[in-house]
């Protein structure tokens, strides 16, 4: 990580814990950078950055204020990044998002799916196969088979959208993973998603993602309820 990435790292979490409300005036550069113990340039460099994310706003001759507009999606990403808990509705947009993209995505996929995207779904769902009989975690397997998919689509949009997704909630899928029979479940339907792309059964293969991802989702909604309205990261001690 770089130092603008490591700075930015220490600045949102002081700006969100001093709980300045949109539209407030924060701190100067000049007080930033005495507080951090950094150059002005580096803070002008950072700020800069969360401007861009939407998280702040600079106004000439008046100073740095929290941005009344809503944060990007690239912010909540980095949000989870950073292990700061996202709120409900954050959550809950996001896994539709998710969902909707999703399903037109397989639709999409079965039109234009390739023989190596195929290929390449064969091999994950082989790792997957020996991860589930193992005992493993199948995260990070899962992640790539629905990016094979999204990939299938010979739509890059699609990829950076989704992707999001899975910055924000890498923790909790993790979690979610820990148990050997959502794994076992989660490829048994990866397989049949697999035969209807291959098949180019649009209509299947949407059925079959919705019914998937309804299951996902309402997971997330456990973990907010949970959590009291937001979604904090799981500690090494859960599951």
């Amino acid at each position: 990580m770089n130092d603008r990435n490591t700075l930015v790292g220490r600045l949102i979490p002081f700006l969100l814990l001093r709980r300045y409300e949109p539209g407030e005036r924060v701190p100067s550069e000049r007080e930033l950078a005495e507080r951090f113990k950094v150059s002005r340039g580096q803070i002008r460099e950072a700020l800069s950055y969360l401007e861009a994310l939407r998280v702040i706003e600079r106004r000439a001759k008046s100073g740095v204020y929290m941005a009344a507009q809503d944060s990007s999606v690239e912010t909540l990403a980095l949000f989870a990044q950073l292990g700061i808990p996202l709120t409900a509705a954050d959550v809950q947009q996001s896994v539709e998002m998710r969902r909707i993209h999703e399903i037109a995505a397989i639709q999409l996929a079965c039109e234009r799916r390739t023989d190596e995207n195929l290929a390449r779904l064969r091999d994950i769902l082989a790792t997957e196969a020996t991860h589930v009989a193992g005992g493993m975690s199948m995260a990070e397997d899962d992640r790539v088979f629905h990016s094979e998919i999204i990939r299938a689509t010979q739509n890059n949009v699609f990829s950076r959208i989704v992707n999001i997704f899975y910055i924000m909630t890498s923790a909790q899928r993790s979690l979610y993973f820990r148990d050997a029979v959502r794994g076992r479940q989660s490829h048994d339907e990866h397989v049949r998603m697999f035969t209807a792309i291959e098949r180019r059964d649009a209509p299947l293969a949407a059925e079959l993602m919705t019914a998937h991802l309804r299951g996902v989702d309402s997971y997330w909604q456990h973990l907010i309820e949970r959590d009291g309205g937001r979604l904090a990261l799981p500690s090494d001690a859960e599951g």
